[in-house]
């Protein structure tokens, strides 16, 4: 069996470079949604309101028996996100006070899908048992059944979320808006999933998931997308702090890696790539953001149920 990583590794740039290789329609709709999502952060288009609460599928793809995982631990996950996106997670109250009124509610909430496509009834989850010992986070494998996989429900509908095991060290991995639908959805390493059974410190808190839905959701890293380490590349959000290169472990705050910036690096953002017990927020940059994606790319995605709370 795949031994988790001690080191946080996210597969969303390489998966996500290949896919522009192999879709050239991708890198046109991204460049849309790009100019899109920068018209709802200067206030021009309007985003949803009150809360969106989002269907959930979760696709167990296992070939040894540990590796399928429980209903509890797949119920672990969900929950952990819901106090992630609402800002509700108990340790919310160790952000740095210079960053606590950046603190954001991104309004989003989660549920286990309780209709599949065909409109029965089910418990959001499927489990596929695989000849395959692990997938890749390029070819997309896990994603289809003719690989080893499962093919994904309705992707315009449904959060997909494939957990399986993972080769090459990563965490996880996510399909930013915009690209082919068969392929859209959320990858994690079931040993990075949820916070009991299979989890595994220091990734065992759920936040691996928090942080690939945020890409699902179009957030870049913290640090910016660019394939060399600089302090002039940017996220395309205004409030988190600019930073040279990714943060791992438990960094001690403050951590200064660009001048110019007065508090530091925000490592404690779910963007980063420090532990799971080390990040604990969404800036209202990043929500906005987040909603501005929930108004086009996945306008489809997704239903409001009210208001935010107070």
């Amino acid at each position: 069996m795949t031994a988790t990583p001690t080191r946080r590794a996210c597969g969303c740039l390489q998966a996500h470079f290949g896919l522009v290789d192999r879709y050239p329609a991708f890198k046109a709709n991204q460049a849309r949604i790009h100019d899109f999502t920068h018209r709802c952060m200067r206030g021009e288009v309007a985003t949803r309101q009150g809360i969106t609460l989002i269907p959930v599928v979760v696709h167990v793809v296992y070939h040894a028996a540990a590796q399928n995982i429980s209903d509890d631990q797949v119920r672990s996950q969900i929950a952990t996100l819901n106090q992630d996106f609402r800002a509700t997670n108990a340790d919310l109250a160790k952000v740095p006070e210079p960053f606590r009124d950046l603190i954001a509610d991104a309004r989003i909430e989660f549920e286990l899908a309780s209709r599949d496509p065909a409109g029965n009834a089910t418990s959001g989850i499927t489990r596929t048992r695989s000849s395959r010992a692990s997938f890749g986070h390029v070819d997309d494998g896990v994603k289809s059944s003719q690989s080893g996989g499962i093919d994904p429900w309705d992707t315009r509908k449904y959060l997909n979320v494939w957990v399986c095991t993972l080769a090459g060290g990563i965490l996880g991995y996510a399909q930013f808006p915009g690209g082919p639908p068969e392929t859209d959805g959320v990858v994690i390493l079931h040993s990075a999933f949820g916070t009991t059974g299979t989890a595994t410190a220091p990734f065992d808190r759920g936040r691996t998931t928090t942080h690939e839905i945020g890409h699902y959701l179009n957030l870049s890293h913290i640090w910016g997308e660019s394939r060399f380490a600089t302090c002039a590349d940017d996220d395309h959000v205004s409030d988190t702090p600019v930073q040279y290169d990714k943060n791992y472990g438990k960094p001690t705050f403050p951590h200064f890696s660009c001048e110019g910036q007065p508090h530091g690096d925000m490592f404690m953002n779910y963007m980063d790539y420090v532990d799971d017990e080390a990040m604990f927020m969404f800036t209202q940059g990043q929500a906005l953001r987040m909603a501005a994606a929930l108004a086009d790319p996945r306008r489809d995605l997704g239903t409001q149920v009210g208001e935010p709370a107070a």
